[in-house]
């Protein structure tokens, strides 16, 4: 029988929960963090953290995997971003599916699941082989030195495209839209910046809305065989997407698949660099480890950090009593090094096995729809890395945002290891 490993204590004299409430733990090295995350686990309850209005931070598995499963205790509404939504902002964009509960959510996702068939995901998933061969075709032509434009971004900002029906005279503003909606979440600023943004992410988000409701009106009309096309058009339950729903929809699957996506495949082209005996091995058997390596990429970059509950219902949880109206942040970050559950947590393994790993959340309702595609995406894109006789390496470490909410990676440096 194995034992786990011992936790950490709390270094001494210091506050557990102020820490994180410091704009720059974000700007430190990873290793500071999960060092920290290490001492919050090996305390005996959740610990609070006087950022805003204050929060409990849950970095534990077992607590991060139990609030996931509890919707009617630990809520997502009024919103799992920090800091959540102004209702203004959602009264006017609609509610993203993230920030729902109960049956307006269960409804919702039942739409969109329904729009899922089996025929179009097989669709998506031969696009996916195409779309990732193509983009190694084009770096091996050109011979970029940036990863994340040159690569990461482009295969899920085309394959949602592609999979949606959205017209290819609107991907470049679309990317650019995502870029800028996305790009100061969870990331400290200054006085000026905080005062211009959030209205630079709001208008991008409300153009990017625009243009998919003029397309959801013409799908209407003229359905094909896309996305856009199921969520608007009723099933037989009279069921479908309006206008402001449809738009909510986009923009949730643009900002979180093709940011979570670009960052667990950067993430993995540097770990893959960091770890050449990891890399050897899944280049001598893709097809055996490929799995096990895309989820251990996930674990171990976590593209995102934490997501937010309110408490609403009273509920003990590792010995604390929460009550209604509490705060709550779920770090997804700290549950997937949790020593409890990952033997030698730190390390990059692609052979781990089991992995439960809570990187598409920690179940329940709010499971990631898009996980499956994500998957698939990461494989196909790294059997095309690193099956091609020039193989790809990473220089130097990657430039991080610094963001509390995601491990988003701005920029990556790339080589090729053969002329």
């Amino acid at each position: 029988m194995t034992l786990p490993a011992q936790r950490p204590g709390p270094a001494p004299g210091q506050d557990p929960g102020r820490e994180l409430a410091d704009p720059a733990f974000w700007q430190a090295p990873p290793a500071h963090r999960l060092a920290a995350f290490a001492r919050l686990r090996a305390l005996d309850s959740p610990v609070f953290v006087p950022e805003g209005s204050g929060h409990w931070a849950l970095v534990r598995h077992a607590d991060v995997q139990e609030a996931s499963r509890l919707p009617k205790v630990f809520a997502s509404a009024p919103g799992v971003t920090t800091p959540e939504p102004a209702r203004w902002v959602r009264a006017l964009f609609g509610d993203s599916m993230v920030n729902l509960d109960g049956a307006e959510h269960a409804q919702l996702r039942k739409i969109v699941q329904r729009a899922f068939t089996p025929r179009l995901l097989a669709a998506a998933e031969e696009d996916i082989h195409a779309v990732a061969a193509r983009i190694v075709d084009d770096v091996l032509d050109r011979r970029p030195d940036e990863f994340v434009e040159a690569v990461a971004s482009k295969l899920p900002l085309e394959v949602i495209c592609n999979m949606m029906g959205i017209p290819e005279r609107y991907r470049a503003e679309i990317a650019d839209r995502v870029n800028h909606a996305s790009e100061n979440i969870g990331v400290e600023r200054g006085l000026t910046a905080r005062l211009r943004m959030p209205g630079r992410g709001l208008r991008a988000l409300a153009r990017m809305q625009r243009m998919v409701a003029g397309i959801g009106r013409e799908r209407r009309e003229n359905p094909t065989d896309d996305l856009i096309s199921a969520l608007v058009c009723a099933n037989v339950d009279g069921e479908a997407l309006g206008a402001r729903q449809l738009g909510a929809f986009f923009s949730l699957l643009m900002v979180a698949g093709v940011e979570t996506t670009r960052n667990a495949i950067t993430h993995g082209l540097t770990l893959l660099t960091d770890h050449p005996d990891q890399r050897d091995l899944l280049v001598e058997d893709f097809e055996a480890h490929a799995d096990g390596a895309v989820d251990e990429m996930i674990r171990h970059s976590t593209p995102i950090i934490q997501f937010r509950r309110t408490v609403a219902a009273e509920h003990t949880l590792r010995g604390h009593a929460f009550v209604p109206g509490d705060k709550v942040v779920l770090y997804y970050a700290s549950a997937n090094r949790d020593e409890e559950v990952f033997p030698d947590p730190d390390a990059f393994d692609i052979t781990r096995s089991p992995n439960p790993h809570l990187g598409f959340g920690g179940g329940g309702p709010h499971f990631c729809l898009g996980a499956h595609l994500a998957r698939v995406e990461m494989k196909a894109l790294f059997r095309e890395l690193l099956t091609r006789p020039v193989g790809l390496r990473a220089v130097g470490l990657p430039d991080l945002a610094g963001s509390s909410f995601d491990n988003r990676v701005r920029s990556l440096r790339f080589a090729f290891e053969q002329p």
